[in-house]
């Protein structure tokens, strides 16, 4: 299985200062919480924490146990956020996710909304791909629009709010794979690898040890940014400088998967634009507050792998997304 591009892995920090001095300082500071339960994975901690700076989502691909939904849950508490998990399967019907009117007996025996789990900060939509494109396209306004319709009746989401989902790349059995539209909302889709043996090892030594996975708040995770540190450093990732050339370049990189012979849908302007504020959340978390072309380079990848449909005789073939775009990273000359 291949795993996310290695510059995303350690992303540079600045000038250490103490949790909670600025926002920079504080979600830095959630990678290390992390760790104290999660061995290894840090280039999905590393782009799970960049999507909540832009308000981005983020499809997880793995196989089960590797620590998908452990992440989630120890990014919830290191962050202090409120997180929900469903498990999506084949009966999963819409009004489980957004919620429904029910009759309110308390009252004069009108209808009351009873919230469904998407009323949350992190929601974890577990194998998201086994449940029937009516439910997945539940989904799509909450992502986009960041609240719900039930009865004519918008309802507006949490901030921040990001859906998180995950999904098995191997079992392809009783699955519905997520139509490109869908695809195309996820910021970031980051593939989940097996650990290396010495981290394997390291796993096995903290349960021989008492390592609770289930018990995040026993395992000394504790909170040390916030959501008020999130939306701070959203101003300032905003505030992020990009020269021209650099929009050029993203543009150009985008238009180049579109003229791929073996790529039969390219990158949308949507995508384009993730890239943007997917850079600019890199370079800020870098400690810059200027986008160079090494920041595009580092989260393109990432941010434009499940955007690219290769030409079915290809893929079995071998071709691949993450392949085309390692090699027009290569290929089309980045500004100096």
């Amino acid at each position: 299985m291949s795993d996310i591009p290695p510059e995303l892995s350690v992303p540079p920090s600045p000038v250490p200062q103490l949790p909670g001095a600025d926002p920079r300082a504080a979600v830095h500071a959630v990678r290390s919480e992390v760790a104290k339960v999660v061995v290894g994975q840090e280039g999905v901690v590393s782009g799970l924490v960049t999507a909540l700076l832009v308000r981005g989502h983020v499809l997880l691909e793995g196989v089960p146990g590797v620590a998908k939904t452990l992440i989630v849950k120890t990014l919830a508490r290191a962050l202090d956020l409120d997180a929900k998990r469903v498990q999506f399967t084949p009966d999963l019907m819409p009004s489980d996710v957004t919620g429904q009117l029910v009759l309110d007996p308390g009252g004069d025996f009108g209808m009351r909304f009873r919230e469904g789990p998407i009323f949350t900060n992190l929601f974890l939509a577990d194998e998201i791909n086994r449940t029937p494109p009516k439910t997945q396209s539940a989904l799509l306004e909450a992502m986009e629009e960041r609240q719900v319709t039930v009865e004519g009746t918008p309802r507006p989401l949490a901030d921040p709010f990001v859906v998180i989902a995950t999904q098995n790349p191997v079992e392809q059995e009783g699955t519905y794979p997520l139509p490109e539209a869908q695809l195309d909302r996820f910021l970031f889709k980051l593939v989940v690898g097996y650990p290396s043996a010495e981290q394997e090892v390291a796993v096995l030594d903290r349960h021989h040890r008492g390592l609770d996975p289930h018990d995040v708040l026993g395992a000394g995770v504790r909170p040390v940014a916030t959501a008020d540190d999130l939306r701070a450093g959203r101003a300032q990732v905003a505030a992020v400088g990009v020269a021209p050339a650099v929009l050029e370049y993203i543009v150009a990189l985008c238009r180049a998967t579109r003229e791929v012979p073996s790529v039969e849908v390219g990158v949308s302007p949507r995508g384009a634009t993730a890239l943007l504020h997917a850079a600019k959340a890199w370079a800020w978390l870098s400690g810059r507050d200027w986008v160079s072309p090494d920041e595009v380079k580092a989260i393109a990848v990432p941010t434009l792998r499940h955007r690219l449909v290769v030409r079915p005789e290809l893929e079995l073939e071998g071709t691949t997304a993450d392949g085309i775009l390692t090699g027009l990273l290569a290929t089309v000359p980045a500004p100096r």
